[in-house]
């Protein structure tokens, strides 16, 4: 091997260990920004599952949705709860700021407001339920 084919060996490992030094602090700063924003949600995520108002918001939505002969199924998706009739969906989902409902007809997102937990989860069920009928 002559000396330039080593020295472009060398050069070329010392990049690619460059670059790899550069992939593994990009996925670490990744990591903790995963787990900072994770941190920040939790305390939301907790109120969410364990609230009475959560509770009465799956009556409430079971109680409607047979009123109008509709099926709504509900699944928790990580700290995500959602609530899927026909076409529309609502999720209510946590930030750092508090929780969010989303509400997505056709696998489009068509709005997102705050979510009071100490509101009416029947007038919350009510008013999304109300969207995909009027249109």
């Amino acid at each position: 091997m002559s000396f330039l084919d080593n020295l472009e060996n060398n050069l070329k490992s010392l990049e690619s260990s460059e670059q790899g030094k550069d992939d593994a602090e990009r996925a670490h700063r990744t990591r903790e920004n995963e787990r900072a924003l994770a941190q920040a949600v939790a305390p939301f995520a907790e109120q969410l599952k364990q609230s009475p108002y959560t509770a009465e918001l799956l009556k409430q939505a079971a109680r409607v949705g047979f009123s109008l002969r509709t099926k709504i199924h509900i699944a928790w998706l990580g700290s995500t709860l959602r609530l899927e009739a026909r076409d529309q969906r609502l999720e209510l989902r946590p930030t750092p700021q508090g929780i969010v409902a989303g509400y997505i007809e056709n696998g489009r997102e068509t709005r997102t407001e705050p979510c009071d937990l100490t509101g009416s989860p029947e007038e919350l069920v009510r008013q999304w339920l109300a969207l995909g009928t009027t249109q």
